[in-house]
């Protein structure tokens, strides 16, 4: 079972909170939220990967929204005076943010910065692909980084590989576990996230489990 669930799905509305926070009874209405939503993540994401941007939630009122973006490097989105913020709100004006009739919808955008990074799944997979991405041996760039978010406070970690590994001809997994990882156990905070390092030889998957 522990294998086979969504992790952060598995606790949603019991540990972790929904991403998407907002509710629209008209189909039609809750289709292009939706798909503003996944639209909105994307595009900041690649824009802002500079800032280590490791989580976007969205909440949605009749005439408002909020965006709030989680990053490890939150200053460097911010910029000198708020320049960098009043882009950045441009930039989701411009593509997604219309109401009814044509009225513009009040956008209003919060920087999270995130206190502990070494604890927080995305961020350690996205550090692990952008060292594979730069050739560094894949077997001491896990156990470094696994050493680190144990002494970062976490109970265990979960680390799995999948791809052509230091450029192999066959394509293989490989898993390294340091800790105690309960994936089953509904009460235990285990954060997951997966990320694609493309390589020379072809995309090596990422997947991290950490058991806060």
């Amino acid at each position: 079972m522990g294998q086979k669930v969504h992790p952060r799905g598995l606790r949603l509305g019991i540990i972790y909170n929904w991403s998407s926070r907002w509710f629209f009874s008209n189909k039609k209405a809750y289709r292009e939220a939706l798909l503003s939503d996944s639209n909105i993540r994307t595009l900041l994401m690649k824009k802002l990967s500079f800032a280590s941007i490791t989580q976007i939630d969205i909440e949605r009122a009749i005439n408002k929204m909020t965006v709030v973006i989680h990053s490890v490097k939150p200053g460097m989105i911010i910029g000198r005076g708020g320049k960098g913020l009043e882009e950045v709100k441009k930039f989701i004006s411009s593509y997604f943010v219309s109401g009814k009739k044509g009225k513009m919808v009040k956008l209003e955008i919060k920087i999270e910065p995130v206190n502990r990074p070494y604890t927080n799944s995305y961020y350690v997979a996205q550090t692990i692909a952008e060292k594979l991405v730069k050739n560094f041996p894949h077997r001491s760039v896990v156990h470094n980084t696994m050493n680190r978010v144990m002494e970062a406070g976490a109970k265990g970690v979960k680390i799995q590989l999948g791809g052509r590994i230091a450029g192999a001809e066959i394509s293989r997994r490989e898993k390294y576990f340091l800790g105690v990882m309960p994936t089953s156990t509904i009460r235990e905070e285990v954060d997951f996230a997966k990320y694609a390092a493309l390589t020379k030889s072809g995309y090596i998957g990422v997947k991290v489990w950490i058991c806060r």
